[in-house]
């Protein structure tokens, strides 16, 4: 009876080892306000990204990739379910509350699937991860986390650390990969940066080699007059010039470093600081100051986690894993790197909604390949479920983007849907829907009866609003009719969801604690 016993078990791992065999490991890496600028595998980039690279020269690069809401958490919960923000239930950073993960989620139907799943790093939900064998994600009140010195939870709690957050969550990453190793299963690995989300901090090493008087060329729109401009867009508080604050532009230092860190904090920036307070500046350049600030304390924030992901997938080459692994890069959303005069993100431009998305699949994909398919964020989950062999339960929004990986030409039409909900928020943006042609955007403010069209092929910076312009009369009604089209189809409610009564004056305070620091 042993005997047989031990023979069933035999032949079940080998069963499973068979079944698992045509399954991919996945790794999906993702960056929180990565703009496209910002990665050097796409034209146009304003620094270098050897480690992000490399998935583009060994895989396919979507030059058309974006999501349908523009802000961390939403985001992060469309990719888990694929599907907008409004039948995911997660609308706002600020007020959805907590993220449903019992819901149908792409973790969930992995590991049910046999799939050895986890999540590293930025989680961002405000609820524990659920569908994962192993999660330690940052930690704190507003699940930010911080560069240096960052709390994490996991079930056993929380667990204070010392060092720079890139490292110490690829730290965590290969050391559960290097467990995982024993385990026959394929592995779902989420390995979620925090960079390089406000406040920029960059790693050591770039404050080592940090030089003040590197020159970042400006966009053309940095000093761009909103005077005559929609109220929307007047009033958001997101400019360089009135919303950045000491933490942002390094004037101040943080205030959980240790004494090490705190000496390379001082020798990057307490100089460059002392020059700026002796000077007299004018507005325009004082605004070229904090922008020049801004964006290379950015890069290299970027600098230091684009090494980190490098070093990440070293480990899946020398492993031998990266035949059979399909590794995903992209970002939650843009950012704003001086467009408009602007930093942050939320709107349906160009610059905040496009996302890169870089995918490496050795069996499937040819090397360096590229496609201009119009995507969205409600598809990673189909997609991943696609390549792994695991059929929803139910509908998703997005599709599997499988035929592009075989074939990037691929006849791809489709128009995106977009929807920004957090209003009342920190940053004033508000509520606005719309669809994107490829060429066209139709942007409605609904809350407000305004309307925005941009003719991207005329217009790639989005500078000029053709809405009521007698030249793009059909084109309005054509886009119209998408938009209801697109709606229909994703059954959007035509009420949007109560907004908490304490949001308001939470927002309000904030935002004057803000202008303190």
């Amino acid at each position: 009876m042993r005997s047989l016993n031990l023979l069933t078990c035999v032949f079940s791992l080998l069963g499973a080892t068979l079944a698992f065999a045509d399954r991919p490991n996945i790794l999906f890496i993702m960056s929180d306000d990565h703009a496209v600028r910002a990665v050097s595998a796409y034209s146009g980039g304003i620094m270098l990204t050897p480690g992000i690279d490399r998935l583009a020269r060994e895989g396919l690069r979507f030059d058309r990739a974006y999501v349908g809401n523009a802000i961390c958490g939403p985001s992060r919960a469309t990719m888990l379910t694929g599907l907008h923000s409004h039948a995911n239930g997660f609308y706002s950073n600020e007020w959805s509350g907590s993220f449903d993960g019992f819901q149908q989620t792409l973790p969930r139907l992995l590991q049910d699937a046999g799939y050895n799943t986890a999540v590293i790093g930025k989680w961002h939900l405000y609820s524990d991860p659920v569908g994962f064998n192993h999660w330690d994600v940052i930690h704190n009140i507003f699940e930010q986390g911080s560069y240096y010195n960052p709390e994490f939870r996991g079930p056993a709690g929380v667990e204070l650390t010392e060092g720079y957050v890139a490292e110490l969550i690829t730290d965590k990453a290969l050391a559960w990969l290097h467990a995982a190793a024993n385990d026959p299963a394929p592995f779902f690995l989420i390995y979620n940066h925090k960079t390089p989300h406000r406040d920029w901090l960059p790693g050591p090493h770039e404050l080592r080699s940090w030089e003040e008087s590197t020159h970042i060329e400006e966009p053309d729109t940095l000093l761009r007059d909103f005077n005559g401009e929609n109220a929307m867009r007047r009033d958001a508080r997101m400019s360089i010039a009135e919303y950045m604050t000491n933490g942002d532009v390094k004037k101040s230092m943080p205030g959980n470093l240790t004494s090490e860190q705190a000496v390379l904090w001082e020798s990057a920036f307490a100089e460059g600081n002392r020059r700026y307070e002796s000077a007299d500046l004018s507005h325009d350049a004082d605004v070229r100051w904090k922008y020049q600030r801004y964006i290379k304390t950015y890069i290299a924030s970027v600098q230091s986690m684009d090494r980190e992901i490098g070093r990440l997938l070293d480990y899946l080459d020398t492993s031998g894993l990266s035949d059979n692994t399909l590794v995903v890069y992209t970002s939650d959303q843009g950012f704003f790197l001086g467009e408009n005069g602007w930093f942050d993100k939320r709107w349906m431009d160009e610059v905040s909604s496009r996302i890169p998305l870089l995918v490496r699949w050795p069996q499937r994909i040819p090397a360096g390949s590229h496609t201009d398919a119009m995507v969205q964020n409600i598809d990673f989950a189909p997609t991943l479920l696609d390549a792994a062999g695991v059929q929803p339960h139910r509908p998703m929004h997005g599709v599997s983007l499988l035929p592009l990986f075989d074939n990037p030409n691929t006849n791809w039409d489709r128009d995106l849907y977009y929807h920004f909900y957090e209003n009342p928020g920190f940053h004033g943006v508000p509520r606005h829907y719309g669809v994107h042609t490829g060429r066209y955007k139709l942007v409605h403010y609904y809350r407000y009866g305004e309307w925005e069209l941009f003719d991207l092929e005329a217009d790639p910076a989005e500078q000029y609003n053709r809405y009521g312009d007698e030249r793009y009369e059909s084109i309005t009604r054509d886009l119209k009719n998408r938009l209801l089209t697109l709606r229909n189809k994703y059954q959007v409610p035509d009420r949007d969801p109560e907004t908490p009564w304490y949001h308001g004056p939470l927002i309000r305070t904030l935002e004057q604690l803000m202008k303190l620091l």
